[in-house]
């Protein structure tokens, strides 16, 4: 099993070292999971913080053998906010995540799609008027932070009867950062076209793509979130989404190198490794 960058004690002492700096600090959990700030709130994105799904499939025809060992238990990040959950499947709505996190952060806001209020309302065991919902092109405001619900396609757009989309990415407004964690997606129709007029700095985009033998829904792949980035004028893309399971992952070595013939600015963190504002000149 890989070795997170950073983990347990020494994870918890480097986002110690942001309290209080101003900017922008962006952390990688592993699978789509990021924790953000700017030096004062925190906000966990889509955070995997267990080995629920390896319990839950040991013994069946499709086993999630973890590839990196845990970044940090949930129980240790008492200074969260704000998590998001962009669609139900548990490795972005993970209910032995996202207890512990309500556990040590009594006034934790949880922000799901509005399609999805009572889905996540049973996972999780709380009620229905505790979540937060948003839908495509909403916005809502927590503490200086902006998110904006846009489209995602996993692996089409899917709406409830009400038309609000039951997967999203968000757009987070973090001081004169705008961070794009777009949640599983493949690429859609009049995608770049609603993207780049946000003026995008971070893209945190997945890589694993699809293929059917896996029997999930699908994402782009490295090319395509290289192109993506490039297209939507990104200055920066993030990938996630891979060296979590072995049934489902894929190497960020084709993303590296689309990045660099496209001459798209990109960073590949380690788990627990840490974007911080300073890389921005």
């Amino acid at each position: 099993m890989k070795e997170p960058f950073l983990s347990d004690e020494a994870f918890v002492a480097d986002v110690a070292r942001t309290r209080g700096v101003a900017g922008l600090h962006i952390w990688w959990l592993g699978q789509s999971g990021f924790l953000v700030s700017d030096g004062e709130v925190f906000a966990l994105l889509d955070p995997y913080l267990s080995d629920s799904l390896t319990a839950k499939y040991a013994k069946s025809d499709k086993p999630h053998v973890r590839m990196t060992r845990r970044v940090i238990d949930p129980h240790r990040l008492d200074f969260v906010s704000v998590v998001t959950s962009s669609h139900n499947h548990t490795d972005h709505l993970d209910a032995d995540t996202i207890r512990p996190l309500r556990e040590v952060n009594p006034d934790l806001k949880v922000i799901v799609p509005e399609a999805n209020r009572q889905f996540v309302s049973e996972r999780l065991g709380i009620a229905p008027a505790e979540l937060i919902g948003i839908t495509d092109g909403q916005t809502l405001l927590h503490r200086g932070l902006v998110f904006m619900g846009v489209p995602a396609a996993h692996d089409t757009i899917e709406r409830d009867g009400a038309g609000r989309c039951r997967y999203l990415g968000f757009i987070i407004k973090i001081g004169p950062y705008t961070v794009y964690h777009s949640g599983d997606t493949l690429l859609y129709d009049g995608m770049v076209e609603r993207l780049r007029p946000l003026e995008i700095d971070i893209a945190i985009l997945p890589i694993n793509g699809r293929a059917p033998e896996r029997r999930v829904a699908g994402n782009m792949n490295g090319r395509e979130a290289a192109w993506l980035a490039k297209e939507i004028g990104a200055w920066l893309v993030l990938p996630c989404h891979y060296d979590m399971f072995e049934f489902n992952t894929a190497s960020p070595d084709e993303f590296v190198a689309e990045c660099q013939r496209l001459n798209q600015r990109y960073r590949v963190l380690g788990q627990g490794e840490r974007l911080g504002q300073a890389e921005k000149q």
